[in-house]
């Protein structure tokens, strides 16, 4: 009886919004059951009130997650690459300095090699006594064969450092596929560069071996052949 009563009461509060006329004063509709009075337009504009809440807090909860991940990706893209391989870079840097420092006779300095030359490639060296002519054609001679092993060396050096640079260009690649950050990527590629500055600067001793043995090697030659005119010259004032 009592449902009954409550489901007649809310007919009638229903019939109170919907059918009344355009532009009629809607008057609050409202039913009494068991002494509580029961407001369908308030209770409608209850539910809306509660589904815009519900609405924002949704909005919000997405707003949340976002900066969730958005720190996320910005604490990833600040990890450190855990792989590094500047240490054995710089090892063969060292390497590579410490063979052009071993240069024998005539090393790669510009004092010494101004030295070398004013005393057995040209001037008095050229014109002097005898005996210290053929002194001198023997040091020409042993400073040639020094660059000459020295550049070999030096290029040795530099085909050992390119067994340890393919290793590390293999550990440098894959770093950086496995990258999970920007930085971690930038740092990789960072490596990558140094890695090949060491190549280019490992390729620039070897050319600086070479190019000084091939230079002692003409210098030599051209002493010699100032060295034989001066002794073709004494050879007819003597007779």
């Amino acid at each position: 009886m009592t449902m009954s009563i409550y489901r007649s009461a809310a007919f009638a509060g229903l019939l109170a919004i919907v059918i009344l006329p355009a532009g009629s004063v809607i008057a609050p509709a409202s039913a009494q059951i068991g002494g509580i009075v029961h407001d369908p337009r308030n209770y409608a504009q209850n539910i809306l009130i509660a589904a815009r809440t519900l609405e924002q807090i949704n909005n919000q909860i997405k707003q949340l997650q976002n900066q969730a991940t958005s720190l996320f990706n910005e604490a990833r893209n600040l990890q450190s690459l855990p792989t590094s391989t500047l240490r054995e870079l710089q090892d063969q840097v060292d390497r590579t300095r410490a063979l052009l420092g071993e240069a024998e006779r005539i090393a790669f300095d510009v004092g010494d090699i101004q030295n070398a030359f004013g005393a057995r490639y040209k001037g008095s060296a050229l014109s002097g006594p005898q005996a210290a002519m053929v002194a001198n054609a023997e040091a020409r001679w042993a400073d040639s064969v020094a660059a000459f092993q020295d550049a070999m060396k030096v290029q040795a050096g530099v085909v050992t450092n390119m067994g340890a640079a393919r290793q590390s260009i293999g550990t440098l690649v894959t770093a950086s596929q496995s990258a999970t950050g920007a930085l971690q990527a930038a740092q990789a590629g960072n490596q990558l560069l140094a890695l090949q500055s060491q190549q280019l600067g490992d390729l620039a001793a070897a050319i600086a071996a070479q190019g000084r043995a091939e230079m002692l090697d003409a210098a030599r030659a051209a002493a010699a052949e100032a060295e034989g005119r001066e002794r073709f010259r004494r050879f007819r004032k003597g007779h």
